[in-house]
């Protein structure tokens, strides 16, 4: 039986060969291919300005319900819904990012109003906030990102947000769209 495999293994071979014969490979070039549709984790920034640093007066009050997978979003009242259609469009660009995997919540709430209070002084409109999938967590439930919602309609400088687009971290990330003051 051995003879019978390797006599087909043979005719294979040169079967294969035999259609090959008029290939020529591809020229080298000097591209990567095109890695997947992942974003690399955004090391965390560096510690804010002791200025920038408010008092934390973030409610832990859960205000909001996030299912898992949900594709979530507030605008403030009064508020355009056009404006959320263009945050989601990504008509303003990402002018910085605060990345909390990994933090607790207190560590995520304080890194969270360090960040929003250096962006007001900065001017910056559009932020982006990682906040994970919460894969890592206990019950694999996105933690962060119930309270992350929450703490933003708190705070009067957020006009909207929403989750970001697949490219930008997706059910992982928030865009945030901030009122920038004269």
């Amino acid at each position: 039986m051995a003879k019978k495999d390797s006599a087909k293994d043979e005719d294979e071979m040169a079967l294969f060969h035999a259609a090959m014969r008029d290939v020529a490979p591809l020229p080298a070039t000097d591209k990567l291919a095109p890695s997947s549709s992942k974003i690399p984790p955004i090391p965390r920034k560096e510690k804010y300005p002791e200025q920038a640093v408010t008092e934390d007066t973030l409610s832990d009050h859960i205000a909001m319900e996030i299912e898992a997978g949900d594709e979530w979003s507030y605008l403030r009242p009064g508020m355009s819904h056009q404006t959320l259609r263009r945050l989601r469009r990504g008509y303003w660009g990402i002018q910085d990012n605060l990345d909390l995997h990994g933090f607790t919540r207190d560590e995520a709430r304080q890194e969270l109003s360090a960040f929003l209070s250096m962006c007001a002084q900065r001017k910056y409109r559009c932020v982006r906030v990682i906040h994970g999938k919460g894969l890592s967590s206990k019950n694999r439930e996105p933690v962060l990102k119930i309270r992350i919602g929450n703490w933003l309609m708190q705070r009067a400088d957020v006009l909207a947000f929403c989750q970001a687009k697949p490219e930008d971290g997706g059910g992982g990330a928030i865009l945030i769209l901030l009122k920038v003051s004269a």
